[in-house]
């Protein structure tokens, strides 16, 4: 089964893709994973990545299309896939469709409300990179991590101007990329607010039937 998992920052797809991809046994695919990947990999097409992040750049259409499809086609990937952020519009839509059309496009819709409150809480060890939260993950000691005691701080992504700001580039850049799939028949919107655990139930029912 191939499929392409769509949602705002905070919307929690990340968290969602692993589980199904543990629970699937179909390999998990983030293009975040996929640059850090080419660029450890040290290819010819990791280099041309380190060069763009290295000067702060946007990796270009062409070259992550062309990661994708060099991942894509592996052996693990042969009898499915879950793909998690990308394709992020509908020129890159439809390169993955060149390459290999998904089945399920599943869109996690959170209220934005939701997002804010997820992500203003969350706080990083500065020491480990230990993730926390204010409310639904507490440190043991405020302001400390428990596993080597550093200090925790907040992301500048995770400030309530700049989650606003993302939130509006996702909403007017995907919005075409929802219509597209829709008017497939591939999309599927789920609801993505509650624990993991309740989103993924929702996910397997909506999948299965």
């Amino acid at each position: 089964m191939k499929m392409v998992f769509l949602g705002p920052p905070g919307a929690g797809k990340g968290t969602l893709a692993a589980l199904a991809s543990a629970r699937m046994g179909l390999p998990h695919l983030s293009t975040g994973d996929l640059f850090r990947a080419a660029v450890k990999d040290g290819s010819e097409l990791g280099e041309r990545v380190k060069n763009i992040l290295d000067e702060g750049r946007l990796v270009p259409d062409e070259l992550t299309i062309a990661l994708v499809k060099e991942r894509l086609s592996r052996s693990d990937a042969r009898k499915g896939w879950i793909l998690d952020g990308f394709p992020r519009t509908t020129g890159q839509a439809e390169a993955l469709d060149a390459i290999a059309g998904p089945d399920w496009v599943i869109n996690f819709h959170v209220e934005d409300s939701v997002i804010l409150k997820r992500l203003t809480g969350r706080r990083i060890c500065s020491g480990c990179g230990k993730i926390y939260h204010v409310v639904t993950m507490p440190p043991a000691a405020e302001g400390k991590c428990d596993a080597c005691g550093a200090d925790l701080y907040t992301r500048p992504d995770d400030r309530e101007e700049s989650i606003r700001t993302r939130l509006s580039a996702y909403r007017n850049q995907t919005a075409p990329l929802i219509q597209w799939y829709g008017d497939k028949g591939k999309l599927v919107t789920i609801d993505g607010t509650g624990s993991p655990e309740a989103v993924y139930e929702r996910f397997a029912e909506a999948v299965k039937a």
